[in-house]
């Protein structure tokens, strides 16, 4: 039987999705038929649990087009979520096939982490069902599904985290998929599990390996390993070996050198490069299906910055794409009027509306279908969308003077230098991915005195709408982080947090959605940018902004060794902090 813990632990990883049925009008009728299927994946021979949604009256005569969907990591086909969707989807006339992913649920094989080469061919050989050229293990047939051509059925998919990444895998290798709605998932593995938010060579992907997010991490590994257990089976596809049971080993190897703590050079590019390789950085040149990229803004998993990298990517070689930002995430932040998970009301919820039309375009065919804006962002302050024709720019730029203001006029800078110093236990806090799992409150965002720097604006005069991701340009001195960055180990590199605070009129500090930005610096030596987490916040009139570089977060590992930190401040040479600002609305 399931523990609580674990029970917990994979509903929040899981990412749910549920397409429940019109708030105000009956569903259409379906039939549900349970399907095997036999896959060659990573070497091995395994099975393929799922379940085949078939609106009535759709035949031969009269097909339809498809949605093909699998769950979030530690789910099945079977759990609330994921079977909404074959519901959902069946409702509204679409035959609608679900499947438990690779290594969970009922299915065979390990988990290899929505590798392309065997996750995304495993879903290729669902495509030729739905396309009529193959048969379920018990013989049965789609012969209903909206062709294109011989074998190429119009299918599109839909699911969270795992199940939104999926979707890109499966694109990369079947160029048949018509349609795809990616929620809350990642461009690149090697950022969400060790950011570093400086030395982007493209997107969110840096060179340097970044800063260890243990607690997300350790809690992926232990569910993954837990599948056996959690779903009992003697099928010998689901095991590897005693070290790494249910995982492919470079998965394993993966965590123990990032719980490891040391980064040497050759395994650390090694750790790099297996987590790309089953990343979308790696073969978003190969997408071309159309798709709408839904993106948390409460997500301290997958952030912001990874939707925005996946859209830049496929605008950029005309992948017809367009993104929302909603206010829920692998952090929660389910506010009233979203797209609700476990009501299902879509046609009433913005996001739910957007997903429509993109199936009604792109699967239904129906061209003149307003698909929406290029980008659209939940706004607090309003309880509703605001939208563009394209990302905010950085519009606003703010200094870091020596006496800890936050000034915008260069000139008034005050010269001056200021210090802090890490300890060798964590001493600032962000959020905590665990204590909610086994029911236990996040204490608030705080840092300790002396292990910290801190930059207050004045009180604002009017409303300030940040809308993207801030950026500081810093310089930091640290002679005993200078002596041993260069030792051949990454994780002697000087690690530092950036975050921006929203200050109330009485003193009260609030970390926006508890995102900070972990970077590990290249060289301490050279002024270096970082990339603050995406945001949508509204800094209210009388507020402050403060901006602030910590030591170390409870949720990341830190540095190695005490390295204090100098900041020196002066007119002509000061941190600037940018800000994407758009018109108060």
């Amino acid at each position: 039987m399931r523990s609580p813990l674990v029970a917990l632990a994979a509903a929040a990883l899981a990412a749910p999705l549920v397409l429940a049925g019109p708030a105000h009008a009956e569903p259409a009728p379906y039939t549900v038929t349970p399907l095997k299927f036999t896959v060659q994946a990573g070497g091995r021979s395994c099975t393929v649990d799922a379940d085949l949604y078939r609106p009535a009256g759709v035949d031969a005569d009269r097909p339809a087009p498809a949605v093909l969907a699998t769950n979030g990591f530690g789910g099945s086909k079977s759990d609330g979520s994921t079977d909404a969707i074959g519901r959902a989807v069946a409702a509204r006339g679409y035959v609608g096939l679900v499947y438990s992913g690779l290594g969970f649920g009922k299915s065979g094989c390990l988990i290899t982490l929505d590798d392309p080469a065997i996750d995304g061919k495993a879903a290729s050989g669902l495509l030729d069902f739905l396309g009529g050229t193959r048969a379920a293990d018990d013989g049965t047939r789609a012969d209903y599904v909206v062709r294109d051509g011989e074998g190429d059925p119009r299918v599109g998919m839909i699911g969270g985290s795992y199940g939104g990444a999926i979707q890109l895998a499966t694109a990369s290798v079947d160029p048949r998929l018509d349609a795809l709605v990616p929620l809350i998932t990642w461009n690149d593995l090697a950022y969400a599990l060790a950011p570093n938010n400086t030395g982007a060579r493209t997107g969110v992907t840096s060179d340097t390996p970044g800063v260890f997010k243990w607690q997300w991490t350790n809690g992926f590994y232990l569910i993954g390993e837990g599948q056996p257990l959690l779903n009992p089976s003697l099928d010998p596809s689901r095991f590897n070996r005693l070290d790494c049971l249910h995982f492919a080993a470079q998965a394993c190897e993966t965590i123990r050198l990032l719980n490891s703590g040391r980064y040497p050079a050759d395994k650390a590019d090694a750790m790099l490069a297996y987590a790309r390789s089953v990343s979308p950085v790696s073969y978003l040149d190969r997408v071309k299906a159309p798709t709408l990229i839904v993106q948390g803004q409460a997500d301290s998993l997958f952030n912001l910055n990874e939707a925005t990298a996946t859209y830049e990517t496929l605008k950029a070689q005309g992948t017809p794409a367009k993104m929302i930002w909603q206010s829920w995430g692998h952090s929660g932040g389910l506010v009233p009027g979203e797209l609700d998970l476990s009501e299902g009301n879509l046609e009433s919820s913005y996001v739910g509306q957007r997903v429509l039309a993109w199936f009604d375009r792109y699967l239904r065919k129906k061209t003149d279908t307003d698909t929406g804006p290029e980008f659209a962002y939940y706004r607090s302050w309003q309880s509703g969308y605001g939208t563009a024709d394209r990302l905010p720019a950085l519009s606003q730029q703010l200094y870091l003077s020596g006496d800890g203001k936050l000034i915008d006029n260069r000139s008034k800078v005050v010269r001056g230098s200021r210090q802090y110093t890490n300890w060798l236990v964590p001493t600032s806090h962000s959020e905590s991915s665990i204590a909610p799992l086994i029911g236990l409150p996040d204490p608030k965002p705080y840092d300790t005195k002396g292990t910290y720097l801190g930059w207050r604006s004045a009180p604002l005069t009017a409303p300030l709408d940040v809308v993207g991701a801030p950026k500081a340009t810093l310089k930091v001195v640290s002679p005993k982080a200078e002596r041993v960055q260069n030792s051949g180990d990454a994780s002697d590199k000087l690690v530092l947090f950036a975050k921006v605070y929203d200050v109330a009129p009485d003193g009260t500090r609030t970390l926006v959605n508890r995102l900070v930005s972990p970077v590990r610096v290249p060289d301490v030596t050279r002024p270096f940018t970082v990339e603050l987490p995406g945001i949508v916040h509204r800094y209210e009139k009388g507020h402050r902004l403060e901006f602030v570089i910590a030591a170390s977060d409870t949720a990341y590992f830190g540095n190695r060794g005490i390295k204090p930190v100098t900041v020196v401040s002066a007119p002509e040479d000061t941190g600037v902090l940018e800000l994407p600002v758009v018109p108060a609305g």
